[in-house]
């Protein structure tokens, strides 16, 4: 871990999420739970084949990649902004950060505000998520179609985004930074614009009253 001012508190930009989810993902992901349940013993096949099953299975797990690969999209945008404010500081800039510092921070370590709204969003493994979001950004500059896609990748991709994480932080040396430096909020896209709308129109108040 670097060594930074013990007193000092770096303010990062907020990790904004952006809906990535279409209108039949969260009934492919359902079918996929119940296919794999299925395939495992654990329910009655409904009468369908195991080909039937598996199909299920591939259509909630490609299902799964889109919606990390776009979660991954938001983290790398994020991590970039952060490395954009550890350029313009002098003491931050000499320290070795790089974009695996924030990435490590965020998966083992993030502020316990963080923490607290993933719990409320219902997120409960968050390192997985996180972690597998930037392995497969690692690899596909954009989401990938099916088609271009194995079977057995598909099927065991979470194997796959875990080894393209792993070997993205161990590409290069960097110092490991921690909330005791760097503190950063979390937010959805939607809920950000709110915010943002609330505070314009509370800085053109002043405005408005001069006008009149």
């Amino acid at each position: 871990m670097t060594t930074l001012p013990v007193h000092q508190l770096w303010k990062l930009p907020p990790l904004i999420l952006h809906p990535f989810s279409d209108s039949s993902g969260p009934n492919k992901l359902v079918e996929s739970s119940r296919a794999s349940m299925m395939i495992q013993g654990l329910l009655p096949s409904d009468n369908m084949s195991m080909n039937q099953l598996d199909q299920k299975l591939l259509d909630g797990r490609y299902c799964e990649i889109r919606m990390l690969f776009y979660v991954g999209r938001d983290l790398v945008r994020w991590m970039e902004q952060c490395m954009e404010l550890v350029e313009r500081d002098e003491a931050l800039a000499k320290a070795n950060i790089k974009t695996q510092s924030f990435s490590e921070m965020l998966v083992t370590e993030p502020p316990e505000v963080v923490k607290s709204k993933l719990k409320r969003w219902g997120v409960a493994d968050y390192k997985a998520i996180f972690s597998r979001a930037l392995g497969l950004n690692a690899v596909f500059q954009n989401v990938p179609g099916r088609e271009d896609l194995s079977e057995d990748f598909i099927r065991n991709y979470y194997r796959f985004a875990d080894h393209m994480y792993s070997c993205r932080q161990h590409m290069f040396d960097f110092s490991r930074i921690s909330i005791q430096n760097f503190d950063f909020e979390l937010y959805a896209s939607g809920e950000y614009s709110r915010m943002l709308e609330r505070e314009w129109e509370r800085t053109s108040e002043p405005t408005k009253r001069l006008s009149d």
